[in-house]
């Protein structure tokens, strides 16, 4: 068994519901400016992702209320994170016993504490692998659970088969996740590579607004309605 064929077992095993193979290469400058020389210094990177359930996020217009609060984030985040660092882990060391270089980035860390973000960007591995396409809400929307999915990377100098091709944006002139943010925090503008996250979406305002959330909701203040109201999302939960 070759180290993809051995990639794709691991993921089988654990049950991802998404599974990818990107070049990084389109991107090294962007990736560059984020994480610096090393992160830029890998040319593959292997995307994996959970779906969300979708009892929970369909809650989400009723988070104030606690009970929907605490489900989501333990479902949604803490225990979906730990699956996915789990199953990076697992990739990262079937990659280092190979040879390869291999880096497994956090499902949910913040690096850059100015920009609010991670030192890479798993939605833009996930959108290279050709697993979906970024949204106005700079959402990585998947056909099948629009963007209910959470994601998690490796970062591999392996020389593995890419896996699929840029998927084109398929949000038309959508723009319910613009309109039901309570933060403000997207400008509407639809994702083109040459332009920064800023020119769609202050995470500052996002932020604050979970802030304000948390200190009237113990401490556990959660939004999500931007991923909640993409009909890409609801269709398929209402197909399902």
């Amino acid at each position: 068994m070759d180290i993809s064929q051995q990639l794709h077992s691991i993921a089988d095993t654990w049950g991802t519901d998404f599974f990818g193979v990107a070049d990084l290469t389109p991107a090294r400058a962007a990736i560059l400016q984020q994480g610096g020389p090393e992160v830029a210094s890998y040319p593959r990177a292997v995307s994996v992702g959970f779906a969300l359930p979708h009892a929970i996020v369909d809650q989400l217009p009723q988070r104030a209320d606690r009970t929907v609060t605490l489900s989501y984030r333990h479902h949604c985040y803490d225990v979906i994170n730990q699956r996915l660092d789990l199953i990076t882990s697992q990739i990262s060391a079937a990659l280092q016993r190979a040879g390869h270089r291999a880096w497994p980035i956090p499902a949910s860390q913040t690096v850059n504490e100015k920009l609010l973000c991670g030192i890479f960007s798993h939605k833009l591995a996930a959108h290279l692998a050709g697993l979906g396409w970024i949204g106005r809400s700079c959402l990585l929307v998947t056909p099948q659970a629009g963007p209910r999915v959470r994601w998690a990377t490796v970062l591999s100098d392996a020389p593995l088969p890419e896996t699929g091709k840029l998927m084109d944006v398929r949000c038309g002139d959508c723009r319910q996740c613009v309109d039901i943010c309570p933060a403000q925090a997207f400008t509407g503008e639809p994702f083109r590579e040459s332009e920064p996250r800023e020119a769609r979406y202050d995470a500052r305002k996002c932020e604050q607004y979970l802030v304000r959330m948390r200190e009237t909701n113990a401490k556990f203040g959660v939004c999500g309605m931007c991923l909640y109201v993409c009909p890409h999302g609801r269709k398929k939960r209402a197909e399902g």
